[in-house]
């Protein structure tokens, strides 16, 4: 566990040596209304994670107490959101519901203390007597009733006899308390309506506030953790269980800031309104901040984890930009998923000098992911490429192909073009080329120099594919609601073309298509005869550069950076170090022109290097880990140096730690400035790889859960990654991820 705990994880730990609390039981009790979102998510991390941290157990609790919006598929919905983010909530899934009965009488000894009373006022006129934050409020007449007529209404209430909204029980606190939340809050109303758990046993619910702390208390719950709306609902939370004389073992609230991302709206009202308006396919559309839809859209658990993890807990409420949660998905796919190529919109190319066929081996991974797996790539004498990568009068800067510029395809030949055909109204159709025999990726012998590698698939054996490419479902950063629907945020691609092994052999359900981004294979709508990738995010936040706003850039801030669209030139320097990271290096492009267009980095990085002769996965970590450091401070100004990050990158290289344990790791040496070997022998941290000691923890996982077992048997194989994350998470990350995956693999198939 972190050494910086939150506020919360102070609380608990300062509750557990008082001896206040033996044992540490949270909730996560959300109302089953609607779909889960990303804001759930934060509340699940913190309440089941707490639990975890501290030897406790989490309860799951329905609070189904509005039967006019609950329903047994939201219910669903919130038990998979748990489950897919990796939690487990035990032996049973608690319903407030179940307590209906013993919130009665809790209802009923409240009211033969004189502390409720049946109020008869209506809507309106409870809503005048309440008064306002500057005036006191008037306590109604009926306050005035005895505790038998009290009794014998609210009994009447509850077997029926009264309309919805004729009578409502009330607490009697205080009509001039300065929290206008005790100025005699509503405990039951009565709702004549079916409940999808109760049936129609009840015809009065008791309300949020009344029904929650008594539901936290027959629980056994420690802490109940809401966020920061609940805070003045604490009095009430405090006044019911200390007035009920409630007090062994009871529970206490504690609130954090509720999660607020830009471009992003969580109101489950509407959302629901977006369903049902039709905006969105449904509640797992992939544009909706659902849990549901992040799943389907592609997004990993992992990266939702690291992302609640990443914005921390705070006491005040902020927003947090929705880039953060994109960075996530991106950073846990990165080393993850293989490469492969798709062309979204086509243009064919002849090669005239090349007459025959054959088959290109090429590697799903890039040399600074340590994954084995490749494939065969067709290559033949008609191709197609991207035709964003040809110009016929290309603007400076341009590095794909042009009449005058050859290119390479990727893994295969340099060509260059011949002829640029075109259709009677003047658009370009086809291009003519020759191949250059000797430039093939690997051997390649021509001497010719290109800037850049594009994509391409074989015209005979390229598969047609339908790419849904989504964006941000809002274009205002505030948005409202329906109003504020981004147009754009959903563009159907039914005639891309992908490379063949995608299709056949599949090696993953997540991708990236070069230069494309990542993109998912859609779990509903996938089939082999009609392929469906939906597009998880792209390679880097390209946002910014449609909103057209200029950049205010510090004098003090060396680095250049790209401003609405285009590109600002390299120097004579820059360009020279640019062209030996991406060639003498084999940098990828993004990474090599992060470093050298930044003077402080690319002396950290040639400083790392040179201690350690890593250039790929240093570069990897000076390019993003470093750079956000150096974003505020001067190279001087950090605790830890360059040869430290090189000894840091070796233990990588030398598997002696895993990749997520090495951010682990070089967040402690931005803190403290410690040796990275230091803290690895320290804190425990050094990767397992000895299957001797990973097969029981396997075992221990598999034995506890015998369903995704034999969802697996029966042809789930996607379940491997639940299995292999269970694993992870079981070590704290500290298992060797490729020994896991060849283990659990051996074992259930």
């Amino acid at each position: 566990m972190s050494e910086n705990k939150d506020f919360l994880r102070t609380i608990v730990e300062e509750d557990l040596k008082s001896g206040k609390n033996k044992e540490i039981v949270t909730r996560f009790p959300p109302e089953p209304n609607g779909f889960p979102h990303i804001g759930h998510a934060k509340s699940i991390c913190i309440n089941f994670g707490i639990a975890s941290d501290y030897n406790g157990h989490c309860n799951l609790r329905m609070d189904d107490t509005n039967p006019t919006k609950e329903d047994t598929k939201y219910v669903e919905a919130l038990k998979d959101a748990v489950k897919w983010l990796g939690f487990d909530w035990g032996d049973k899934v608690h319903f407030t519901s179940d307590y209906f009965p013993k919130i009665y009488d809790y209802a009923i000894e409240l009211i033969k203390m004189d502390k409720a009373y049946v109020d008869s006022l209506s809507e309106d006129e409870i809503r005048e007597y309440r008064g306002t934050v500057t005036e006191a409020g008037k306590r109604s007449k009926y306050a005035e009733r005895s505790v038998e007529e009290n009794l014998d209404l609210f009994e009447r209430m509850k077997n029926g006899e009264f309309k919805d909204g004729e009578h409502i029980l009330r607490a009697k606190i205080d009509m001039g308390a300065a929290n206008m939340k005790m100025r005699d809050p509503l405990l039951y109303r009565i709702r004549h309506i079916h409940h999808f758990r109760a049936k129609d046993e009840w015809s009065i619910y008791p309300m949020y506030d009344f029904a929650h702390c008594l539901s936290d208390y027959i629980e056994g719950v420690s802490h109940s953790i809401c966020t920061l709306e609940f805070e003045n609902n604490r009095d009430i939370y405090n006044w019911v269980l200390d007035t009920l004389g409630l007090k062994s073992k009871r529970p206490y609230q504690y609130e954090f800031a509720r999660l607020g991302i830009n471009y992003t709206v969580m109101s489950k009202r509407k959302l629901l309104e977006l369903v049902e308006a039709g905006q969105v396919s449904g509640w797992d559309d992939p544009r909706l901040p659902t849990i549901a839809g992040y799943k389907r859209r592609g997004y990993t658990p992992e990266s939702i984890l690291n992302f609640c993890d990443g914005i921390g807990i705070a006491k005040a409420n902020s927003m947090v930009d929705v880039a953060q949660l994109e960075f996530c998905i991106r950073d846990d796919l990165n080393t993850k998923v293989p490469r492969v190529m798709c062309v979204l919109n086509p243009l064919k190319v002849t090669i005239e000098n090349y007459d025959g066929n054959e088959e290109l081996d090429a590697s799903y991974y890039p040399d600074d992911v340590p994954k084995d797996g490749s494939r065969k790539l067709p290559f033949s004498r008609e191709i197609y490429i991207e035709r964003d990568d040809f110009i016929e009068n290309p603007p400076k800067g341009y590095f794909r192909l042009t009449p005058e510029q050859p290119v390479r395809l990727k893994h295969a030949y340099i060509i260059s073009c011949k002829e640029v055909i075109k259709d009677d109204n003047g658009n370009i159709v086809e291009i003519k080329a020759e191949y250059y025999p000797d430039s093939k990726s690997g051997s390649d012998t021509s001497g010719i120099k290109v800037k850049s590698a594009i994509q391409w698939v074989s015209a005979k054996d390229a598969k047609r594919v339908e790419v849904r490419v989504y964006d941000r479902l809002f274009k205002d950063e505030a948005p409202e609601g329906i109003e504020d629907i981004n147009p754009d945020s959903l563009q159907i691609i039914k005639n891309a073309l992908i490379e063949p092994a995608v299709i056949t052999d599949r090696p993953d359900e997540r991708f990236q298509f070069e230069r494309q981004g990542y993109f998912y294979a859609d779990p509903i709508d996938y089939t082999d005869e009609k392929p469906v990738f939906n597009k998880i995010v792209g390679l880097k936040d390209s946002w910014g550069k449609k909103k057209k706003t200029p950049l205010k850039i510090a004098k003090s801030q060396t680095k250049k950076v790209q401003i609405d669209g285009e590109v600002v030139a390299m120097s004579e320097s820059e360009q020279r170090l640019f062209d030996n990271y991406t060639g003498k290096l084999n940098l990828n492009s993004e990474v090599a022109n992060t470093l050298a267009r930044d003077e402080k980095l690319s002396s950290f990085y040639e400083e790392a290097i040179s201690a350690n002769n890593s250039p790929i996965t240093i570069a990897n970590i000076v390019a993003n880990e470093v750079a956000r450091e150096l974003k505020e401070k001067q190279v001087d100004e950090l605790k830890f140096n360059a040869v430290q990050i090189a000894q840091l990158v070796k233990m990588i290289d030398d598997t002696t730690i895993s990749n997520k344990i090495a951010k682990q790791v070089f967040e402690e040496m931005v803190k403290s400035g410690e040796n990275p070997t230091k803290i690895v022998e320290s804190k425990g941290l050094i990767q397992i790889s000895d299957p001797s000691k990973i097969l029981p923890i396997i075992d221990e996982v598999i034995a506890k859960n015998p369903d995704n077992v034999a969802k697996f048997k029966a042809g789930n194989t996607k379940l491997i990654g639940f299995f292999v994350g269970q694993v992870l998470k079981a070590t704290g990350g500290k298992a060797n991820p490729k020994v896991v995956n060849e283990l659990v693999a051996k074992i259930l198939l």
